[in-house]
């Protein structure tokens, strides 16, 4: 594993603002040579602190889509039931994250669809029909004011 010292921060803070930077202008921000940089980004890289990299893309300039954030309580506590579920959201192409959770529910979910009828289709007919659900209580996203995922 890479040893996270101040100057892997230091690379780290700055990927995760622009994955995109080039190692020349990584390693001048940074204070390293391009070679050195280059090396500690590799080892980052190879030791999965760095699992990849990725474009964030504007929703808004592809059309209408509305993000709704579900709550799901599962029917069973046993860990095939959680399995079953898991397996279920990682097949859902509307899911963009599964959380499991502590509290009242098992399960928090980020869905992104086209329109509420895309929606009520995925509540009816994907989640809805899974026998390890117990409840779904869905929370329509008006707005997102800060969303540091990159």
């Amino acid at each position: 594993m890479a040893r996270i010292d101040a100057t892997n921060e230091r690379i780290l803070s700055v990927l995760e603002q622009d994955g995109k930077i080039s190692n020349v202008d990584l390693a001048d921000q940074v204070g390293l040579s391009p070679s050195a940089c280059l090396r500690r980004v590799q080892e980052l890289e190879r030791s999965g602190i760095i699992k990849g990299y990725r474009a964030i893309i504007n929703k808004a300039e592809l059309g209408p889509a509305m993000t709704i954030f579900v709550m799901v309580a599962l029917s069973g506590q046993l860990r095939k039931d959680a399995l079953a579920f898991e397996q279920a959201m990682a097949a859902a192409s509307e899911v963009k994250e599964c959380h499991n959770v502590t509290g009242d529910v098992e399960y928090m979910l980020r869905v992104e669809v086209s329109d509420l009828s895309a929606y009520k289709d995925f509540h009816s007919n994907r989640l809805g029909i899974l026998p390890q659900v117990a409840s779904i209580t869905s929370y329509i996203c008006l707005g997102t004011s800060k969303d540091e995922r990159g």
